[in-house]
């Protein structure tokens, strides 16, 4: 695994690096880190068994806590990229932050807030260790903050109430709760080196809380109080043993005793962002200290930047018409990220100049087909939300988007120079993209309206074929003058695929008829041969030498031709390696559904003696052609919040009346559909809260041979040869090649030969010219 594209949020929290330059959002299961300056994008190698939902950096953004939907955390060395630890809350974690100072961090879940000590940087036995154990609320705890020296943090609850609890046991402060909500806590601040607060509600109300104690007044606790019952309720019983940590349960209306000489919060104001009745659903928020920054998003799309504590508003502006789940300011203050769910799309906005320095978007829908370009650095992708979007390899950026399409896109293909991109859609278009001026100058249609399912253009770039669903009928036309040349009948279905011959002026169409078509262009679009299967054609591949011919059915079978003949030379009972799994509503075991289930896509390599074939499974399998076996078989996706994942069903959610998952309690999350639509099974679910099935869309190689990608649920995953695909070099010049290297190597010129590896910045180069360095020099060369 190489590098995920079309993806670029999901859920969860967004976090910036320490440098600033750099946001980190989780992927599904996964995480991507974008580096702003350099304008790239890289999806860690490893993954949760779930969807991440909160992730944690530690203040010198080395260590990083990912935490799935049930509770799950990985420990991941932002460095290394690799797992250090695993943990499980055993519950849902709403939010995770470090101290300040590193050397804590606490986790919400359920109504209690648990602090544990910060794990080192390398492996050890347990790297989270329990110290105390914070009850109060009565209700589901929903965001954390540190005050600036580690002392003290906030605790934000769904019983609309803010507690503030002291890290330490000091003697004026063990827990403060604060009311005055008539919503749910939605983000509480505390203002810079200072125990002043803010607190925000999901009803869009700010309140200001002032403390009468300085961060420096806070007393510690002197030992002797510690050890006996004291004014907090905390007594011998509710110590526990050092691994399981402390317990502190705050009271809600504590009585005068308890309160003397303790720290106190007044509310100095209250302030309300809908005073028109505009925005009566916040959704989230983030506050920059030191420029007493605060930015709010909404359920509408809109988001404020406020200047506290004056409440002074410096900008409104609308983003999108979808809720904005996440927002995050790096530490300058200068960029603020927004991350919207409902649409996959994240923003990286500066909002001095009011300009944007990231704006992507994955598909609203699944994606449904890609293509490679000639030269192998870019990948155009068609999903169902009728856009056409062309993907940067080495950045895995987006760079345009086609919205011209009204339906959904079923094929696109690159021409042979590399500057056309091809796209056929169920709107009865097959539209033409120049990528010289990002504009469609051309747009073929039919002679009476049908849904294109399927595209292909020969070798030359002159020919545009496409095959109808409806008419089950082929449509020809020419690139350069947009005329329909012929319209080709005789298939008995919908057309399934189109394939032109690389070497021939072949066409080759599959249909549900059970039959594969070759059409000669040289002989007046005649039916040169019809080759019969025992099932229907969903897939045909041309050999990158045009003289074989693979055919995909519905039975499962990979078959492979000789169509000058019409001979068959082999084929591949592939239905057992495809190992489909069990939905959650099947009423059937996984062995019965495959018998229905086939491959969908195919694609030869380079050199034409290996073949890709996948579809409705989590696996990808390589087969030999010759000796018609598998290679290897390929896991696309270890995440379990998409169904289809398990091949049985746990038995422990099995009732005498079916799968619990049967059982529709109308819930769903807080973007669950008002209005569930019986029988859909794209766009708006039936059921207001789903589960995506995995599944393999289109599968392409590289022209180059050492990578191929997948379109899937999760997104466009590459999968390559080489660990380090982006070639990233340093100050290059014409004369800093890897011959010129080990030139200067034989020379003895080590000095020059360590500079020129480094700019050409090739790990294996890099580790032999280091190692080819006698060891009586190496002091010598570190001083030069």
């Amino acid at each position: 695994f190489s590098g995920l594209l079309g993806t670029v949020y999901r859920r969860g929290n967004l976090s910036f690096t320490r440098d600033g330059n750099s946001l980190i959002s989780p992927v599904g299961n996964r995480i991507s880190l974008f580096d702003l300056k350099n304008n790239k994008c890289e999806t860690f190698p490893l993954a949760t068994r779930l969807n991440i939902v909160c992730v944690g950096l530690s203040p010198d953004g080395s260590l990083a806590i990912l935490i799935d939907e049930e509770g799950a955390a990985l420990l991941v060395s932002l460095i290394g990229k690799c797992v250090i630890h695993q943990f499980y809350f055993h519950k849902p974690v709403h939010s995770v932050s470090f101290s300040p100072d590193g050397k804590k961090f606490v986790i919400t879940k359920d109504n209690v807030a648990l602090m544990y000590h910060a794990p080192g940087k390398k492996r050890e036995f347990n790297a989270f260790v329990l110290d105390k154990t914070y009850y109060g609320p009565y209700d589901e705890t929903t965001c954390i903050d540190w005050t600036d020296d580690s002392k003290c943090f906030a605790v934000g609850s769904k019983d609309m109430s803010t507690w503030v609890f002291g890290a330490e046991r000091w003697a004026n402060l063990i827990y403060y709760a604060l009311a005055g909500h008539k919503d749910i806590i939605v983000a509480c601040f505390f203002e810079e080196n200072s125990l002043d607060l803010y607190t925000i509600s999901q009803d869009a109300a700010l309140c200001v809380w002032q403390c009468d104690t300085e961060l420096d007044g806070l007393k510690p606790m002197p030992c002797k109080d510690a050890a006996k019952k004291d004014s907090a309720g905390i007594n011998d019983e509710e110590l526990l043993e050092e691994s399981k940590g402390e317990e502190i349960r705050g009271k809600a209306n504590p009585n005068e005793q308890e309160t003397r000489n303790k720290v106190k919060y007044s509310r100095v104001a209250k302030h309300f962002f809908n005073k028109e009745g505009d925005f009566n659903n916040l959704t989230s928020a983030a506050y920059h200290k030191k420029t007493h920054l605060l930015v709010t998003g909404f359920a509408s799309g809109i988001f404020h930047l406020h200047e506290l504590p004056d409440f002074n508003l410096i900008h409104s502006l609308s983003i999108s018409d979808q809720r904005i789940a996440s927002i995050s300011i790096n530490c300058t203050g200068d960029w603020i990220a927004f991350g919207c769910s409902g649409l996959g799309q994240l923003l990286v906005w500066e909002w001095q100049s009011e300009s944007y320095v990231l704006k992507q978007q994955g598909h609203f829908n699944s994606m449904v087909s890609l293509a490679y370009s000639p030269d192998g650095q870019y990948i155009a992708t068609g999903g169902e939300d009728g856009k056409v979007k062309v993907w940067n390899t080495s950045s895995s950026f987006c760079f345009v988007t086609f919205t011209e399409h009204t339906s959904g896109v079923t094929s696109v293909t690159f021409t042979s120079n590399g500057y056309v991109i091809l796209s056929a859609s169920l709107d009865g278009t097959v539209r033409a993209f120049d990528l010289h001026r990002y504009r469609n100058f051309r747009t073929f249609t039919s002679p009476r309206p049908s849904q294109f399912s399927c595209l292909a253009v020969d070798s030359s770039g002159e020919i545009v074929s496409a095959g109808s669903q409806d008419s089950f009928e082929i449509f020809i036309w020419s690139m350069q003058s947009g005329r329909l040349l012929d319209v080709l009948s005789g298939h008995e279905g919908p057309i399934s695929c189109l394939s032109f011959n690389p070497m021939k002026c072949v066409l080759a169409s599959a249909s549900w008829d059970k039959t594969v078509k070759l059409w000669d262009m040289l002989d007046s679009w005649r039916t040169k041969e019809t080759l019969i299967l025992n099932s229907d054609v969903l897939v045909v591949a041309f050999r990158p030498d045009g003289h074989e011919l693979a055919v995909a059915a519905l039975n499962g079978e990979i078959t492979f031709w000789d169509h000058e003949n019409a001979v068959q030379t082999g084929s591949i009972e592939g239905r057992h390696d495809l190992q489909m799994g069990r939905k959650e509503l099947d009423k059937i075991t996984a062995k019965q559904s495959a018998k229905g289930k086939s491959f969908t896509t195919l694609c030869y390599s380079a050199d034409g003696q290996s073949i890709l074939a996948g579809g409705l499974s989590k696996f990808v399998c390589i087969y030999n052609v010759k000796e018609q076996i598998l290679m290897k078989k390929f896991e696309i996706s270890c995440n379990f919040s998409l169904d289809a994942m398990e091949e049985y069903l746990d038995r422990r959610k099995m009732t005498e009346f079916g799968s619990m998952a049967l059982f529709d309690d109308g819930g769903g999350g807080e973007d669950a559909v008002a209005i569930p639509l019986p029988g859909v099974k794209r766009g708006d679910m039936s059921y207001r809260h789903f589960k995506p099935e995995i599944r393999v869309t289109c599968l392409r190689f590289s022209p180059t041979g050492r990578s191929w990608a997948a379109t899937s649920t999760e997104g466009l995953l590459i999968y390559s040869l080489d660990s380090g695909l982006i070639f990233d070099p340093f100050d290059l010049d014409i004369d800093v090649t890897p011959s010129n290297i080990r030139k200067k190597l034989h020379q003895k010129e080590y000095t020059v030969a360590i500079v020129m590896a480094f700019k050409l910045n090739e790990k294996k180069l890099i580790q032999e010219v280091i190692e080819s360095v006698p060891s009586n020099e190496g002091e010598w060369i570190c001083e030069t």
